[in-house]
């Protein structure tokens, strides 16, 4: 196990690669599963399959692994020690390494998974109603016992603190009891009007709560099979639940979404904190019981349990990078996400310089081609910045339908693109005057816009974008128009794209695909140059360095990729979150990219092909 002890991110060998911002507690997919160690720290699984382990203080990562993308269920034994994946199997995971320890069958689908306080024994729940108990301490990993008596799925495991009784909930409405020792039902708990998606045993192991849909969470005596009261401060369907280590204190997170403090002893409410958007399904205290985690919307938050002092991670949602550009004279970054604003980065020392003055969310950003402006495409306008200073200088727009999600200046610096992901027009504007010059109307033929980029020439503008209508055929389109005659030229590259990019020589247009693939077209002849494959999930960017030599892409498997002017993959560089921008600097030399986990990063050409 790690210490907790402040470490540097773990992306940084074999290459060069060097974070602006830290990514602090923020994820770039949703989170599964949480524990805390013994020692302070916290580990985290994420869609899809994602391990991390965080500095409990700090909120710093400590180190990540990509583990398994295909199972549905994820769940950590109580130490952190072990992590147990599940979906029609079960597999065992040793967190600390990602090693497999042991793959047990399964005969039908898991869709509940709990460890023992002993984490050598764990307990499914299946589809048909079937809960297991299994013993994976011996060599065989043997089954130790199997419980029958509700008819639908199991919905939520629980197991006492001593490892002698077992709660199920099921979709049927109903809470199981059992001996886990002789497998004998011990009884019933009926009650819940709605689905009951979280368990949790006391520590003193008489009592159990169940938190359901139906918005209450309700203590139950396990010896008794009585209800002893019934929680119902929430509004909201409950849907997960923690005690910490000596039982003092029940968290209880609700789709409010809020998460109960009670003092358990004296079944009163201390705190009320408010969530992060999303479904909490994630809760637990650190063992001392300083802190309280829960997952949030591609974060963890974290409390003071008895304060309500939100620490680190807590707060306002973070942004997932996903646009970057470079000033000019390679010295400024500026990025649209990783806070509450858009933020300018010192690329010598990876400070933030100052952040810029936008209280709406900013998707995309982009340099004037002098350096001296700064474009951002806002919810509800496009505002222009003095790049030096940050200084607002105007909005181009006020009170756009549709969020403005990409912009682009052309190679004068005269002219600025826009266009929104959920719009199907595109608005050309002046920079001098911030006036609209004229409107694509409807500039893919039903295709919602995801991409602008223009011809190194300034005259012509390419849009790509994607069709999520379309049953058959083309997926979305490219298609360039002539921005001086107001007019399409040619027809369309009949394929969906979430990211273009010009050669410099203005010959080939690069895109993303929507399988996986890049696409190289030649804009002369209006056919497909080449098709790049070699990423192993969805392409999001791609970029072209400054002399044409090189095509770089990024994606949702984590990684950078280099391509030569053939089309052959170079080399390619594994990072700690999926990439969602890329641009080179001016000189050529470095290759910054956008990710989703709310940090940038710099990448060096010269180590990355060496």
């Amino acid at each position: 196990m790690v210490s907790e002890t402040l470490m540097t991110s773990t992306i940084t060998p074999p290459h060069e690669v060097q974070v602006f911002g830290e990514p602090q507690l923020h994820t770039d997919g949703d989170v599964l599963a949480l524990a805390f160690a013994p020692d302070g720290s916290l580990w985290s699984l994420e869609e899809p399959g994602v391990l991390r382990h965080w500095h409990g203080g700090s909120g710093q990562q400590l180190e990540w692994q990509a583990l398994s993308d295909l199972e549905t269920l994820w769940t950590f034994s109580r130490d952190a020690r072990f992590l147990a994946s599940a979906s029609d199997d079960l597999t065992l995971w040793d967190t600390s390494s990602g090693q497999v320890l042991a793959a047990l069958p399964q005969g039908s689908w898991v869709t509940a998974l709990t460890f023992a306080h002993d984490p050598h024994f764990l307990a499914t729940g299946h589809d048909d109603g079937t809960v297991r108990y299994w013993n994976w301490k011996a060599d065989t990993h043997q089954l130790a016992r199997e419980f029958r008596v509700h008819r639908r799925a199991i919905s939520a495991l629980a197991v006492s603190k001593d490892g002698k009784t077992l709660a199920a909930a099921g979709e049927d409405k109903i809470i199981s009891l059992w001996e886990t020792a002789t497998g004998k039902l011990l009884g019933k708990l009926p009650g819940h009007t709605d689905r009951i998606p979280a368990l949790a045993f006391h520590p003193g192991g008489d009592l159990l709560v169940s938190g359901g849909w139906d918005t209450t969470a309700r203590v139950w005596n396990v010896r008794t099979l009585e209800p002893v009261i019934l929680l119902n401060t929430h509004n909201a369907q409950a849907t997960a639940l923690a005690f910490n280590e000596d039982g003092g204190l029940l968290a209880s997170a609700d789709a409010g979404p809020t998460v109960h403090v009670w003092d358990f002893n004296s079944n009163k409410t201390l705190l009320q904190l408010r969530g992060p958007l999303g479904e909490i399904r994630c809760l637990t205290f650190s063992h001392d019981g300083k802190k309280l985690a829960c997952n949030g919307e591609h974060m963890i938050h974290l409390w003071d349990p008895k304060s309500g002092q939100a620490l680190a991670g807590a707060g306002p949602r973070p942004f997932a990078h996903t646009s970057v550009a470079v000033s000019r004279n390679g010295l400024s970054l500026a990025s649209n996400g990783g806070g509450s604003t858009p933020r300018i980065w010192d690329t010598a020392t990876r400070q933030a310089k100052f952040n810029l003055d936008e209280q709406e969310v900013v998707h995309a950003v982009a340099y004037s081609p002098d350096g001296r402006l700064l474009a951002g495409a806002a919810e509800t306008h496009i505002r222009l910045w003095d790049a030096a200073t940050g200084k607002v200088l105007k909005d181009l727009a006020e009170g756009f339908d549709e969020p403005a999600t990409q912009v682009v200046f052309s190679a004068d610096g005269k002219t600025l693109a826009s266009a929104s992901c959920t719009g199907l027009d595109v608005w050309i504007w002046s920079v001098a005057d911030g006036k609209p010059l004229f409107i694509i109307d409807d500039g893919l033929d039903g295709c919602v816009i995801k991409a602008l980029a223009f011809h190194p020439a300034g005259r012509q503008l390419a849009v790509g974008g994607i069709d999520w209508l379309a049953t058959g055929g083309s997926n979305g389109a490219i298609s360039i128009w002539d921005i001086e005659k107001r007019e399409q030229i040619g027809d369309f590259f009949l394929d969906g794209t979430t990211s273009i990019a010009f050669h410099p020589s203005g010959k080939r247009l690069a895109s993303t695909s929507l399988d996986q693939s890049i696409c190289i077209w030649n804009i002369d002849t209006k056919d497909i140059h080449a098709e790049l494959t070699g990423h192993d999930n969805a392409v999001t960017c791609v970029a072209y360095s400054p002399d044409g030599k090189w095509l770089a892409s990024g994606g949702e498997d984590r990684t950078v990729r280099l391509w030569d002017a053939d089309g052959q993959e170079r080399t390619l560089v594994e990072v700690d979150s999926q990439i969602n921008g890329l641009t080179f600097s001016p000189d050529g030399q470095f290759l910054y990219t956008a990710n989703a986990n709310s940090t940038c990063a710099r990448i060096k050409l010269s180590a990355l092909l060496k």
